[in-house]
């Protein structure tokens, strides 16, 4: 199977919440703009992501959330998060968003502090949307979202593709783009196989 082609995002479809944030101390000036989630507001599928990269100025669209203001833009991570809910059957039907809104310096991992202080922006869109579930990629994404549930993660690669319930739906981890060809054999599938669980883990609860 080969990953399907995704449209990007209308700009309308972007969701600010606020025209500013400073809650954290090196994100403000580190970012070119906030990058909100986007997508339909009664999406079946809430997509969190870790945090934007700093993004390519010389792409032609696919420029990346820190550049375009919306979370998975860009032409690497966020086409291929977007084919694979696509893939699974969620075309249309997801809201992507990042748990950290800003670009850390250096494009490093964004620090508990800063998921802490950016966790009720999350908060605010899981219930604008109120999703049947939730797909966070990577651990640090997983991470929020089970901070915000009121669990602890102990092993990320143990809960991949393992739907877990919560007040704010089922949630069911995946890798993050930047090593889902790594992991992904290891955790036993190729990409087929991988959509497939996928798509078994979030039509659960319609069953």
């Amino acid at each position: 199977m080969q990953p399907s082609e995704v449209p990007y995002p209308a700009d309308a479809e972007q969701q600010p919440l606020a025209d500013d944030c400073r809650r954290c101390a090196e994100l403000p000036s580190s970012r070119t703009c906030l990058s909100w989630g986007n997508g339909p507001t009664d999406a079946s599928v809430v997509v969190v992501g870790e945090a934007p990269a700093a993004g390519d100025p010389d792409a032609e669209r696919w420029r990346g959330g820190n550049l375009t203001g919306m979370a998975y833009t860009s032409r690497a991570s966020g086409r291929k998060v977007r084919a694979l809910v696509a893939d699974a059957g969620y075309a249309g039907d997801a809201y992507y968003t990042n748990a950290v809104k800003c670009h850390p310096p250096g494009n490093r991992d964004p620090t508990g502090d800063e998921r802490a202080n950016c966790r009720p922006w999350l908060r605010e869109e899981l219930d604008l949307v109120a999703p049947d579930a939730v797909v966070p990629t990577g651990k640090h994404a997983t991470e929020s979202v089970f901070a915000l549930a009121g669990r602890e993660l102990s092993g990320f690669l143990d809960v991949v593709l393992d739907p877990i319930g919560t007040r704010f739906g089922r949630v069911v981890p995946v890798l993050h783009p930047s090593y889902e060809e790594v992991w992904r054999s290891r955790l036993g599938y190729d990409r087929e196989g991988y959509v497939a669980a996928l798509a078994d883990a979030l039509d659960r609860d319609s069953r």
